[in-house]
């Protein structure tokens, strides 16, 4: 079932929905299965309209979980993405999540490391009981939303990026972002 979003076009904006699979490296490119991405989806989020789609390869899905990314074309580093992580049947304790995600990623190690502030909280989908930790890092010259859950037996990491110019002037839209990001259950 595919959960209610907030309402799309906050300011005017408006959006798509995107429908992720997080299928494995093995399967990229929807070989042998299910083509129909809204019936296989796994997590849904919105893509304001304009923004384009930068495909994943095959390597970078295998090596570090990226399964979706979408960017501004007008600021290619104002971006969401998402990376998964099989293996993982529930959340460990919130300060832990962000520096386990770090280790793998050398740039939010340096956005981390040299922070203003790190804003962390714990949401719950009313309607699905689904927890979701939501990051929030004021960096330097940068700002990073990141919202994780698990799900599926996997670890979902929804990531909404910009350099500080572009939070400053998108910060509606790029919360808006982070908020849409939702996991979808597999019972109708």
């Amino acid at each position: 079932m595919v959960p209610a979003l907030p309402a799309a076009g906050e300011g005017n904006q408006p959006y798509k929905l995107y429908y992720g699979t997080a299928a494995s490296a093995a399967n990229y490119g929807g070989y042998g299965g299910n083509s129909d991405r809204k019936t296989s989806a796994e997590y849904v989020y919105d893509v304001p309209e304009g923004w384009k789609e930068r495909l994943v390869s095959k390597v970078e899905k295998g090596t570090n979980g990226t399964d979706s990314e979408f960017y501004n074309p007008k600021k290619r580093t104002e971006k969401e993405y998402l990376t998964f992580l099989s293996g993982f049947r529930q959340l460990a304790p919130r300060d832990v999540i962000l520096n386990n995600l770090a280790l793998s990623d050398v740039e939010l190690q340096d956005l981390i490391a040299g922070a203003d502030k790190v804003v962390s909280e714990e949401k719950k989908d009313e309607e699905t009981g689904q927890v979701y930790y939501l990051y929030e890092i004021d960096g330097v010259g940068k700002h990073s939303l990141i919202t994780v859950t698990c799900a599926k037996n996997k670890l979902y990491a929804h990531f909404v990026n910009a350099p500080a110019p572009e939070w400053n002037r998108d910060q509606d839209t790029l919360t808006h972002l982070r908020d849409s990001f939702k996991t979808v259950s597999s019972s109708s």
